[in-house]
């Protein structure tokens, strides 16, 4: 019942802030996240299938990943690899407490990891044996077999460090009324859909060494907004009713430049658009018809049409930074209408007088899915007329971005244009994965020879070189199936309104994440 009243309480609160000009609130911002981090149901990282960046702020982590995949110190200050890769050392910064005061121990890193083998991520520690406290301020992770990408899983948001102790009181309650990380900001409040308000931990004293200011964060209370509608959030920003956009999408940078009060801050692209295609659906059971659909999507004019010729065109599932993304150009997917045309011929679906191919009586009538954000529905229009071109009829579902996840889970799809956020190779481990069939899974994908190449890319690597040449193959015959089709890599830019907001020159990190915000003040 308190938890109830306050929320109200802070929500009458909120509607009378909102009427007042931001200027009056010194060291208050408001952000907006972008559209792929709307609908979280709550700030549990135990529990999560999505984060956003409000995550990277009520919690830490042991490792912090900078925008150039260098790993760097954060709640461990050092850590040691042994020589044969099977257990791992870290040693906890002294002096680090929980928003409830709680102290962060090497028991805590026990308790957490225990708790985290049932979570939604589990697999990010597949290759932990246990963990063990050394003392109050070491802890060994002893390993299974060697995992080179550990470094990586630890400076993960879905590995944010909450208290134990408060996620066993809780229950179900964890992370929608409190969340107990510690982090810069801790949780005053969340409204699913709607907003969540941090207000600055003012004990904070051991944020990452990327970030300049080592204390409390500059700001005293910040507010997420979530605002699906991109244009809507864009207005926003215009009149002065947020102060920053976390994501702008490529169709507003132009108007940036012409709003003197408005600025970028570029951060290293770290998402990927694409259709996924449900490989058990007709017809796509058929790879002739699935690769028919990859090869119809024509990424350079998408890149110049859709996107302003803003960021670069994907030829496979992963980010181009990443060296698992170097398979062989061969089975790169790129436009080619007249073998898409060919193949569909072989696979006996014939074009009528109105263009669209028939097999059996049949028409090649596909559901193709989509959210509803501005940039994902011009996006699928144009994916739509491309898959036109070939003879498909593709028929546009548009579902409300919050709800799209629950959807997918029923299994329904045949096409969609989604996009993911990760700067990883374990990726195409997750969305592809056997056993994630459903969601995040959304091909429906499950092929024995990927499994054998997903498990070694996993679990079979003593080295970072073994397992990049794993991931390669991996990656290789995944893409090689045709379960998806990649279309685009954007950049990231962070808009905001620089009348308002001191923001770092270089962005470290590879979002806006926690470490970003601590030096992100409001002019006084």
């Amino acid at each position: 019942m308190f938890h109830t009243v306050r929320r109200h309480l802070i929500a009458g609160s909120t509607c009378i802030a909102a009427l007042m000009p931001l200027s009056l609130w010194a060291q208050e911002a408001v952000f907006v996240f972008g559209s792929s981090e709307v609908g979280i149901p709550n700030y549990n990282p135990l529990t999560a299938v999505n984060t956003n960046a409000a995550f990277t702020m009520i919690y830490d982590t042991l490792i912090e990943q900078d925008g150039d995949l260098s790993f760097h110190p954060h709640l461990a200050e050092s850590w040691e690899e042994a020589a044969d890769g099977k257990s791992w050392v870290f040693h906890l910064k002294p002096g680090v407490k929980f928003h409830n005061g709680d102290p962060l121990t090497a028991d805590t890193i026990v308790q957490w990891i225990g708790m985290f083998r049932s979570s939604e991520n589990s697999y990010m520690i597949d290759n932990v044996e246990k963990v063990e406290a050394i003392d109050d301020l070491t802890a060994k992770f002893v390993m299974k077999n060697p995992d080179p990408n550990l470094l990586y899983n630890l400076s993960s948001s879905f590995m944010a460090i909450p208290n134990p102790r408060v996620v066993t009181e809780l229950g179900e309650d964890y992370g929608i009324t409190e969340a107990v990380g510690t982090g810069p900001f801790k949780l005053e409040s969340f409204t699913l859909g709607q907003e969540t308000v941090l207000v600055r931990n003012d004990d904070y004293a051991w944020a990452s060494p990327l970030a300049e200011n080592q204390g409390p964060p500059h700001l005293a209370k910040l507010t997420f907004r979530e605002i699906p509608e991109d244009s809507t959030a864009f207005l926003e920003l215009k009149s002065g009713g947020v102060d920053a956009l976390l994501s702008l999408p490529t169709d507003y940078l132009g108007e940036i430049a012409a709003e003197p009060s408005l600025a970028l801050a570029k951060i290293p692209g770290q998402e990927v658009y694409y259709m996924p295609i449900n490989v058990t659906k007709e017809p796509f059971t058929d790879i002739k018809v699935r690769q028919a659909a990859a090869l119809a999507i024509n990424q350079d004019e998408i890149l110049k049409n859709v996107f302003s010729s803003y960021g670069q065109v994907a030829h496979n599932f992963l980010i181009s930074a990443l060296p698992e993304s170097k398979i062989d150009p061969a089975l790169d997917i790129s436009f080619d209408p007249d073998k898409a045309n060919a193949l569909l011929d072989e696979a006996g679906w014939v074009k009528g007088a109105d263009g669209i191919r028939e097999k059996d009586g049949k028409k090649l009538t596909v559901a193709l899915w989509t959210q509803s954000d501005s940039v994902f529905r011009r996006l699928t229009e144009v994916v739509q007329a491309e898959l036109k071109t070939v003879g498909f009829d593709p028929q546009i579902q548009t579902f409300d971005s919050s709800v799209i996840r629950d959807e997918y889970k029923k299994g329904e799809q045949q096409l969609a244009v989604r996009s993911y956020f990760w700067n990883n190779a374990d990726i195409v481990d997750w969305f592809f994965g056997g056993d994630r069939v459903g969601y995040p899974n959304i091909s429906m994908f499950n092929d024995p020879k990927a499994e054998e190449l997903r498990a070694k890319a996993m679990t079979g690597s003593a080295t970072q070189e073994e397992r990049v040449a794993n991931f390669l193959a991996y990656h290789a015959y995944v893409t090689s199936q045709f379960p998806y089709a990649p279309i685009y890599q954007p950049e990231q830019n962070m808009a905001f309104n620089k009348d308002r907001l001191v923001v770092p020159e270089v962005i470290h990190g590879n979002s806006v994440t926690g470490t970003v915000v601590q030096d992100i003040s409001v002019k006084e």
